[in-house]
């Protein structure tokens, strides 16, 4: 029976274990220029020490304008290549294995003046109204995610995983919420994200698999549902998508009609929703900080790998103690026996 600490292989990657550290931006002051610092080293590098299999890297922006803050990282320069495979030494130094996610936030970038979006609709009224982009500046846009993917190839990650996800630019356009375009590009919602995902993999080595973050459902009225992203999926699939990570949300505040429940778990049965549909590998996500509950979601066939955020945020050896909890043996780094 398949669980936390089964060995888990697609094409050229393969995992120790099941445990995936997600995406979670750090907001770091020293991270000018969208450069990774001491604090990204020691904060990743203590994850694979505690046990993690696969660390992916926050939202990394193709764009200086694409980020969320001025204080997230970037992979618009070659200059930035460097200090990624500094980051990517360290994890693997401590045996794991390290993806990145590349993204661009859209009309969520909170420092951008202004930002840009497929179509001028603000997220919020605090928020600034985003500049549409034209045709030939979203193919552009196609062109940076390609060399961001490029950029982390060079600094010699495991995979890439593409942000399609809680609200950002792909996202905006994959939403009727948020692409109300005339152009192909809002003819057919999925052909950006396409795009990007059929660009990126022409980077990426042969044998190197692509993730892709999809958010399942849209907690407002008149968002899209299950069904609608599961579509989205198969598009995004046969453009060359190879693991889906699946969330939700993002796209907009709540709306007290479309709230999700924020019990343990909550999210599962859309990544299972996918799996089944896709017949592909997905990553589970969504409060499954206890490791008996994060053991059960792969015990019972919903998802092929478990992310788990805040948990690890709060405990860096996350993983050393689900082993301890749920009684399986696991390598301990020999400075820590006498801990354990």
């Amino acid at each position: 029976m398949t669980n936390l600490f089964t060995p888990f292989t697609y094409k050229g990657l393969e995992l120790k274990n099941r445990i995936v550290m997600p995406p979670m931006c750090q907001y770091s002051v020293p991270a000018k220029d969208g450069v990774p610092t001491d604090w990204h080293v020691l904060h990743y590098a203590s994850r694979a020490v505690g046990g993690t299999g696969l660390v992916i890297m926050e939202m990394t922006d193709v764009d200086p304008d694409g980020r969320i803050t001025d204080f997230d990282l970037g992979i618009w320069s070659d200059e930035h290549v460097p200090a990624f495979r500094r980051v990517v030494d360290a994890v693997h130094a401590q045996g794991a294995k390290i993806g990145i996610q590349i993204a661009h936030a859209g009309r969520k970038a909170t420092d951008a003046v202004p930002p840009v979006a497929p179509s001028a609709i603000a997220f919020n009224e605090e928020s600034r109204t985003p500049r549409e982009l034209t045709t030939e500046e979203v193919q552009e846009m196609v062109e940076k995610f390609r060399l961001g993917v490029r950029r982390a190839v060079q600094a010699g990650v495991d995979v890439v995983e593409i942000h399609a996800a809680h609200g950002y630019l792909i996202h905006q356009f994959h939403s009727p919420l948020t692409n109300q375009r005339t152009d192909v590009y809002g003819q057919d919602p999925a052909r950006f994200g396409a795009e990007v995902i059929q660009a990126a993999k022409e980077e990426l080595p042969a044998d190197m698999p692509l993730i892709v973050r999809i958010s399942a459902v849209e907690y407002v009225e008149n968002g899209y549902g299950l069904d609608y992203s599961i579509e989205l999926c198969k598009r995004y699939q046969q453009a060359g998508a190879d693991i889906f990570h699946v969330t939700s949300g993002g796209e907009g505040p709540i709306g007290s009609n479309g709230r999700p429940g924020v019990h343990a778990g909550y999210q599962v049965p859309m990544a299972r929703a996918v799996k089944e549909a896709l017949g592909c590998p997905v990553i589970a996500v969504g409060r499954l900080d206890n490791p008996v509950l994060a053991d059960a979601v792969l015990g019972n066939g919903e998802a092929d790998l478990v992310a788990v955020g805040r948990g690890m945020l709060h405990d860096p050896y996350w993983a050393l103690h689900a082993a301890e909890e749920l009684k399986m043996k696991v390598d301990i780094p020999q400075q820590y026996v006498r801990g354990f």
